[in-house]
């Protein structure tokens, strides 16, 4: 009974991507919503709040600090 092997051209699953290939800007502007979610909390008046400081105190690069 004949077992499959994987295809040598396709890439292993377990490889990690190179980081100039991460990229977390979408060439939107960052909004206080993205980042109370990509700092992975709930929508609230308090951490909108916190956003919008984030975001005035260092502007979009608040979101890459969050983000690998």
């Amino acid at each position: 009974m004949p077992t499959s092997q994987p295809d040598p051209s396709e890439p292993p699953e377990d490889l990690v991507t190179p980081d100039d290939l991460l990229h977390t800007r979408t060439g939107t502007e960052v909004s206080p919503e993205d980042l109370v979610l990509a700092a992975g909390k709930d929508l609230t008046p308090h951490t909108l709040e916190w956003a919008r400081r984030k975001l005035a105190a260092e502007g979009p690069a608040a979101l890459e600090k969050l983000l690998p």
